[in-house]
């Protein structure tokens, strides 16, 4: 007893010993430890040369993060040191480059670095700026407001374009012109709203009980209540009220014809701030950490402009009066319904037009004597196949996997003809089986034309538009001293062999490697998107390898390399892309947290389209508002 007696203050500080050392093997830091213990001393070796405090080059000083690699704010960046070091894009070719166990080391320890990136630390919905609505929103806005297809919007001012997209709040400002034609306009459906008796009558259902200036007062607020509330797509203010019913009231004085006192509210209502742009309530001082939810008619409106571009139905206004709209079940059943409404071709003429560029493709003019057979028909029905293409994936809800890998598309006579399709019969487009080589879209003659020069191929931009718009991997913008290939000069060899001359200088072809290999494994298509073995006197020869060693030949060999090795990316892209439009502002650091929770519940569900919208409309960003931007 007196010796365990002895023992015990021994044992106790050996316990306590222990549970200190456990605690403290608790508070390591595995990303902070791999940082300084790996990351820091190969940047000190190959990297701190030209990114340094005195002479950062492209803005980046890494010997500012010797300690710790900060991810919540530099995460772009370090996700962008592993894809320019593991594809020996970084360090330049004139500096001494690190061996592939050193490359190894570094990936593993900045994906520790990446791994620790805390989406529960801090609430970052983010801040949209107000933001007008744009020439798409408004005609369509327009549309179902008053039933007028006038499409008046198409004589506004093009709109600037942010971010890939012309829905973003920064860029769309208000210059004088546009406030001139914004009351043209209202003047213009004013007068077509009363043109109609029917019309006018659905617009203001109200009539008076009698001829007694109380029975019209008592309609005019009613139709001006529910008219104003449907434009600004929330219930009118008293004070809003109010101030509309004035101009009634002093019209009557006057002895003005009713309609042409509604015509003025019409006018008043158009013109007003409160319908020309989407606005959201700031966050109240007490709101916990300067972030409020949004309310159901604000949800409404982001949720219809993002599906339709165009302004809530009667349903959605209905379920955000009676707040179920901020619910998640009824978010998501709506988010289902609008997909399948008609009106969600919004998506595809404003989203998928951006994203794909297929605006473009009616202006492209290839060289008239080298593409003889391309005439505006074949044009129009380049795009009209992607977007066709687009519409089924949305409404038959399929894996968004199959924009790389998809065996079928839409073609009309003339685009079957021009694909070496089996013939089809009319104008009308029908839905076929593509022949081998052509997969997703990709192989769309849009997107390959879209690519290429006025004269030939060019698998530089292929290559460079994939990087951008398929993976979100922008290369680095080319150095200013190295010449282009030149147009219209016959030179010698093969366009492979010319490239590769081109890549002679290193530090080009740092950049050039993954770039060519995409671009060359499409060279099976011509600049029209037409198949052809060969380019003049030289097979074609679509092989490449890519960073890794990995290997593919043709077209049908670069949509399983994508698909097999890049489908993360991919989906990651594009949920990105989506993210940004239905948003209307560019992404910050916190908004990886969607990206991320968009890409696992797009894996967990066969990456059904409606997934990725629905990950995003029911995300933090998409349903709250903070009161002031992130700090990136």
């Amino acid at each position: 007893m007196n010796a365990l007696k002895y023992y015990k203050p021994l044992v106790v500080a050996y316990v306590m010993f222990m549970v200190s050392c456990h605690a403290a093997k608790g508070q390591e830091n595995p990303a902070q430890d791999s940082f300084v213990r790996e990351v820091v001393p190969f940047l000190k070796t190959h990297c701190y040369e030209c990114h340094n405090s005195e002479e950062p080059e492209g803005g980046i000083a890494f010997d500012q993060l010797r300690q710790r690699p900060n991810v919540q704010k530099n995460y772009d960046l370090w996700e962008q040191v592993i894809r320019l070091v593991n594809e020996h894009q970084m360090p330049p070719a004139d500096q001494p480059q690190p061996s592939t166990d050193e490359v190894s080391k570094l990936s593993l320890a900045l994906e520790t670095v990446l791994k620790s990136f805390d989406c529960s630390t801090d609430k970052h919905p983010g801040r949209v700026t107000i933001r007008r609505l744009n020439k798409a929103e408004y005609n369509n806005t327009i549309r179902d407001l008053t039933g007028l297809d006038l499409n008046l919007a198409d004589g506004f001012p093009s709109d600037d374009v942010g971010e890939g997209f012309d829905n973003i709040g920064d860029v769309l400002s208000l210059p004088p012109i546009l406030l001139e034609k914004y009351l043209d306009a209202a003047y213009t459906i004013a007068d077509g709203v009363f043109e109609d008796e029917n019309r006018s009558r659905k617009i203001f259902p109200h009539q008076p009980s009698s001829d007694n200036l109380l029975a019209k007062a008592q309609a005019a607020r009613l139709n001006i209540q529910d008219f104003a509330s449907r434009a600004f797509r929330r219930p009118v203010t008293q004070d809003e009220q109010v101030r509309l019913f004035t101009i009634v009231r002093d019209a009557w004085g006057q002895d003005v014809d009713t309609d042409e006192i509604y015509k003025t509210v019409v006018v008043a209502v158009l013109t007003s701030p409160h319908f020309l742009f989407r606005i959201e309530k700031d966050p109240e001082q007490d709101d916990e950490d300067g972030i409020r939810k949004l309310d159901g008619f604000e949800i409404a409106s982001r949720l219809s402009y993002f599906l339709w571009s165009s302004m809530p139905d009667q349903r959605l206004l209905d379920l955000a009066k009676t707040g179920k709209l901020t619910k998640r079940d009824v978010l998501i059943a709506e988010t289902k319904r609008m997909l399948g409404d008609p009106k969600a071709r919004a998506l595809v003429n404003n989203f998928a037009g951006q994203w794909l560029q297929l605006r473009d493709v009616t202006r492209l003019e290839p060289d008239p004597d080298l593409f003889p057979e391309f005439d505006n028909e074949l044009q129009r029905s380049m795009r009209k196949e992607t977007e066709l293409f687009f519409e089924a994936m949305i409404a038959e809800d399929r894996n968004v996997l199959e924009f790389l890998t998809a065996d079928f598309t839409y073609v009309n006579q003339r685009l079957a003809e021009h694909y070496g399709l089996e013939p089809v019969t009319g104008d009308g487009f029908q839905r076929v089986k593509l022949a081998k080589g052509r997969r997703g879209v990709l192989t769309h003659a849009s997107i390959l034309m879209l690519t290429s020069n006025p004269t030939r191929t060019s698998p530089v931009k292929r290559g460079k538009w994939i990087l951008d718009n398929i993976l979100a991997e922008p290369p680095p913008p080319p150095p200013a001293d190295v010449p282009e290939l030149e147009e219209g000069i016959e030179t010698l060899g093969s366009l492979r062999e010319q490239m590769e001359q081109h890549r002679s200088n290193e530090s080009c072809a740092v950049c050039h490697r993954t770039m060519d290999a995409l671009g060359f494994g499409l060279e099976n298509f011509d600049a029209v998107g037409a198949w052809r073995d060969r380019d003049g006197k030289f097979e074609i020869d679509a092989s490449g390898e890519l960073p890794g060693g990995i290997s593919f030949d043709g077209a049908d060999g670069l949509m399983t390399i994508l698909t097999d090795h890049k489908a993360e990316q991919f989906c990651r892209c594009l949920a990105q892309k989506m993210l940004t439009y239905g948003l209307g502002r560019g992404l910050n650091s916190y908004d990886r947290c969607v990206i991320n929770d968009a890409y696992e519940q797009l894996k967990a569900n066969d990456f059904r389209f409606s997934e990725l919208i629905i990950a995003i409309v029911t995300s933090d960003p998409f349903t709250m508002r903070e009161s002031i931007p992130s700090d990136d």
